[in-house]
């Protein structure tokens, strides 16, 4: 299993993520400013635990993999739940693209992701859990340490097939 138990707990890091008030105007930029020319863009729903609360995520997600890193974009569009999403973002009518989190992808069985999941301890407090069908994933709050949620992924050898498949990949040389 990536990363060990007993290894660096940010190793394996797979995605970085910002959260947008446009996802739209963020694809534009990322294209003229970063050069990243398509991202695979969808809207996701999906039951979601966030703080505590029960409640459906409205999403729309826009992933693209640039060398090694997989760059994610996210619009809250649903209001309730997703607040992890959408506090960071500025409620005065601005556009803005505010860095959210780092993902860390941990490989194995799912019997590996449950082994994982129940020790990441104390000090990494589960904030944000979602259910979608061929991934497991939890969002710890370390906020207080290095300024970020974590993503923690797990999926399913079909799932991530599939994602290979449909997220575009680009090389910067």
């Amino acid at each position: 299993m990536i990363p060990p138990l007993n290894g660096p707990a940010l190793g394996n890091l797979m995605q970085v993520a910002w959260v947008t008030t446009d996802l739209d105007r963020a694809l534009e930029q990322f294209k003229r400013i970063y050069r990243v020319p398509e991202f695979l863009v969808m809207e996701q729903s999906f039951p979601s635990i966030v703080f505590g609360e029960e409640g459906e995520m409205k999403l729309r997600i826009a992933l693209a993999n640039v060398d090694n890193v997989q760059l994610e974009l996210i619009e809250p569009v649903g209001g309730g739940v997703d607040r992890i999403y959408r506090d960071p973002l500025p409620t005065d009518g601005s556009h803005a693209n505010v860095f959210h989190h780092v993902c860390v992808k941990v490989e194995g069985t799912l019997e590996d992701w449950e082994s994982y999941r129940a020790n990441l301890g104390p000090d990494r407090p589960v904030a944000y859990e979602g259910f979608i069908e061929g991934a497991r994933f939890v969002y710890t709050d370390e906020r207080a340490t290095i300024g970020m949620f974590v993503e923690h992924v797990w999926f399913t050898p079909d799932t991530e097939a599939r994602m290979a498949e449909a997220v575009p990949t680009y090389r910067s040389r």
